[in-house]
């Protein structure tokens, strides 16, 4: 079709859940969501509101003022912050990646920039980029942390200049291998000039519980992501947000779309934040089980794990610098086929912690399935 972008025949289309579990019950441990669902006395709550307070005649408030105002002080509190966070640090997006998106168009479209990312990492950030026509730089990372190769990011921006690099994105801790950033990878983001936006995406947060926000406060060129797909319970309502000092939110607000978020969604947000050390309480015992099936799975011979602060666990098969998508592409589908979906990304494997009998199938079915691997 003469109408479409030549380029387009490239892309390809984001896949999710990738499907086909030919039992009754599946184990989701695919997409790093929450294991536990809205308890039923929030949901009816939130039921309650639809009927009696959101008229589906009226779009939602383009302002998201409340929301925006509960944030502010849920970050603030929790990163313990002396000075004060308001709704003009903030903004809001329909899941993190419309504010990926937000991002790109704000600093690198039209050929006003590129942008610099550390593989494995978080696919869409580049797959957004490509979509908007904005070159990606591509950097490894050490195998043994799965650090940054700082030397390489350095020569990289020093060397690439049409388009310069306008955006460093970097996840803490990582995704999909669970690390938080090296106090030398830290060192090294500080050193970046005023005209490199830093994007820390810190979606993992409320698990890992380290945070660059008081970054914030100090640098212009910083700015912090998170969302509420994953401690807070409400992948299925998507709604992310942004923290930076007004100058780069208000940069933002202006290519966001109006209305962005549904009424709902901002329901279910201000819902989760004014019962967030209920949703919360979950936290713990999802890291207590990621470290005891850290535990579990480091005993399996063939596999080599790395440690995570996240609710996700990265595995890899033994010897781990050799080719291995093929074998791990049958892993997969062998698990899927026994009803434990698990991720292939990242050249090895990503399992998100589930619930405690969750946990326990997929240790069982993951070690025998390696076992039998050819």
């Amino acid at each position: 079709m003469s109408f479409l972008r030549a380029d387009l025949d490239q892309l390809k289309a984001y896949v999710s859940h990738p499907g086909g579990a030919t039992t009754q019950q599946v184990d989701i441990l695919d997409t790093n969501e929450s294991p536990y669902d809205l308890p039923t006395e929030l949901k009816e709550k939130l039921a309650d509101h639809y009927v009696n307070a959101i008229a589906t005649n009226r779009y939602p408030d383009g302002s998201q003022h409340h929301l925006k105002t509960l944030i502010a002080s849920y970050v603030q509190q929790s990163a313990r912050l002396t000075a004060s966070l308001g709704t003009q640090n903030v903004s809001v997006g329909n899941g993190s990646d419309e504010l990926i998106r937000s991002i790109l168009i704000a600093t690198c479209l039209g050929g006003e920039g590129s942008i610099l990312v550390a593989d494995p990492t978080f696919s869409m950030y580049r797959i957004l980029a490509t979509t908007l026509g904005i070159p990606t730089i591509t950097v490894n990372r050490h195998l043994s942390d799965f650090s940054m190769d700082l030397d390489a990011a350095q020569q990289a921006i020093a060397q690439t200049k049409r388009p310069p690099v306008r955006v460093v994105f970097v996840v803490h801790p990582n995704s999909p291998t669970g690390q938080c950033l090296t106090p030398a990878e830290i060192d090294w983001l500080r050193s970046l000039p005023e005209d490199i936006l830093v994007v820390v995406d810190e979606a993992y947060y409320e698990f890992s519980q380290q945070t660059l926000l008081a970054e914030v406060l100090n640098r212009p060129n910083w700015l912090i992501m998170r969302t509420f797909s994953k401690a807070f319970r409400l992948a299925a309502l998507r709604v992310g947000y942004a923290i930076a000092q007004p100058e780069v939110i208000t940069a933002l607000e202006k290519v966001r779309l109006p209305y962005n978020l549904p009424s709902f969604s901002q329901a279910a947000a201000i819902l989760a934040l004014e019962h967030k050390d209920y949703l919360l309480a979950t936290v713990p015992e999802i890291q207590a089980e990621r470290e005891k099936l850290f535990t579990q799975l480091r005993n399996v011979d063939k596999l080599k794990l790395w440690h995570s602060d996240a609710n996700f666990i990265h595995a890899r098969l033994q010897p781990i610098r050799q080719p291995q998508d093929e074998k791990l592409a049958q892993l997969v589908e062998t698990l899927k086929t026994q009803g434990t979906l698990i991720r292939h990304t990242g050249g090895g494997l990503r399992i998100s912690v589930g619930a405690v009998q969750e946990n326990q199938r997929t240790l069982v079915r993951l070690t025998k399935s390696i076992e039998l691997l050819s």
